[in-house]
């Protein structure tokens, strides 16, 4: 409510004020706040609804989470807009997630993601100093926004497996969907044989998908044998999306490491190579750590017969979870 109610506000100071929401993932949402942002002059559009046309295409979603302002101030991560992101992780009823705020002329490479969505959306244009001001360079950072959409399914997977495949000391994974496809296994793994320390932290009880945490656990094998470090978290659900290589290398934003991600939906992630951010980052994943508990080869061998059978059987879904 807090936030339709800050972007009727804008709109009726005359501003303009887009909302672009996933047809599938709004399909909960109350349609009640829809009209009331309407009736204020939010525009709000459902990003690519069932229709006869489109079912070849219903099972590609959007997933990125974007917010930009003026063209200027850009905000991306994990957090979306619902009860569950207004703690700060307190209780189970509070997600722990992580969001960012960019400036520069990479945040124009954000307006550039939604509006690409836009105009297939609306068949609106969005042109112009209005929505892509010219931007000076703020501070020293190496950034890149990358972003995965219909024509190109396979970026995100092949930019993790490039920042997997060049680790020379350590990878850390933060994410709340692990289902790793078999080459990201394989990456792992070889990392090991280099002798890189793999850290993963992922969620523990609470979660929102426990076929997935099933489905995930169900591959934790080769890679517990061979010293990756897994942990599951414990204060509450963990949505956090992190990779940090050689603390030197961060990719964060929407995309989580499976299938969907992967494969399937349009994600948006910020890579930086800065040493100074990745320190930041290790902080927070070191703090996460230490709440979370390691699971170990042991643990995974010695599960009960029926949660092997149903891990098994939850992870002949993930392709698709």
């Amino acid at each position: 409510n807090e936030f339709a109610d800050a972007l009727s506000a804008k709109a009726r100071e005359g501003l303009s004020v887009k909302v672009l929401l996933d047809w599938v993932g709004s399909i909960p949402m109350d349609e009640g706040l829809i009209k009331r942002m309407q009736e204020a002059g939010v525009e709000v559009v459902r990003f690519r609804p069932l229709t006869w046309y489109t079912v070849d295409r219903v099972n590609n979603r959007t997933h990125r989470k974007l917010l930009v302002v003026d063209g200027r101030v850009g905000f991306t991560g994990g957090v979306g807009i619902a009860d569950e992101w207004n703690g700060d992780a307190r209780s189970p009823n509070e997600w722990r997630d992580n969001h960012y705020r960019l400036e520069g002329p990479a945040t124009a490479e954000l307006q550039a993601a939604f509006a690409e969505h836009w105009i297939e959306a609306t068949g609106e244009l969005l042109l112009g100093d209005r929505f892509f001001p010219a931007l000076q360079p703020i501070g020293d950072h190496a950034t890149q926004v990358v972003i995965s959409s219909t024509h190109q399914r396979n970026v995100m997977h092949l930019m993790l497996m490039t920042a997997l495949a060049s680790a020379q000391n350590s990878i850390r994974i933060a994410t709340p969907y692990f289902v790793p496809d078999e080459l990201t296994r394989r990456q792992l793994l070889e990392a090991r044989k280099r002798g890189v320390e793999v850290q993963i932290i992922v969620p523990g009880p609470q979660t929102d998908a426990r076929l997935v945490r099933k489905a995930s656990r169900h591959l934790w094998g080769d890679l517990l044998e061979a010293g990756v470090k897994i942990s599951e978290f414990q204060p509450t659900f963990f949505h956090c999306k992190l990779v940090v290589v050689d603390d030197v290398w961060t990719s964060v934003g929407s995309t989580n490491i499976d299938d969907r991600a992967l494969r399937l939906n349009d994600e948006a992630n910020i890579n930086l190579f800065d040493q100074r951010f990745a320190s930041t980052q290790i902080a927070l994943f070191d703090k996460d750590a230490a709440t979370s508990k390691p699971y170990t080869f042991s643990d995974w061998q010695n599960r009960a017969a029926n949660e092997k059978f149903s891990d098994w059987l939850s992870s002949l879904a993930r392709s698709q979870i």
